[in-house]
């Protein structure tokens, strides 16, 4: 994946059934047995699409072991996400809140109580 082309990782994140088999999976390994009992709303083919798209987009990466296949988190590309999309754009936030606290502890009045007015 280009440092910049996160189009798969957003197609995964933007169904809600997807992100919460990344929060299943932050808990651990589970096999995609495992993962169909979380969702008895959905086909186990459903479960296995929506893998599908997670493997698609590099947040899941699954491999055999013996007859079962267990599904991993790869949290890598949700982190590449944050340092592109969200701590960019945190840094200005930060730090125009601090020069604004600042700005208001410079500019307390020194008498105790603000003055009043009618």
């Amino acid at each position: 994946m280009q440092t910049d082309d996160f189009s798969e990782v957003w197609k995964a994140l933007a169904n809600p059934a997807r992100r919460r088999i990344l929060d299943e999976l932050r808990e651990g390994p589970m096999t995609t047995g495992e993962l169909v009992g979380l969702f008895p709303d959905l086909s186990r083919f459903a479960v296995m699409q929506h893998i599908g798209v997670l493997k698609e987009g590099n947040l899941v990466i699954s491999h055999k072991e013996g007859r079962r296949t267990l599904n991993h988190l790869n949290p890598i590309p949700i982190q590449q996400i944050h340092e592109r999309w969200v701590s960019r754009y945190q840094r200005p936030w930060a730090e125009t809140l601090v020069a604004l606290k600042h700005e208001l502890e410079n500019n307390q009045p020194t008498g105790g109580r603000a003055p009043h007015t009618a």
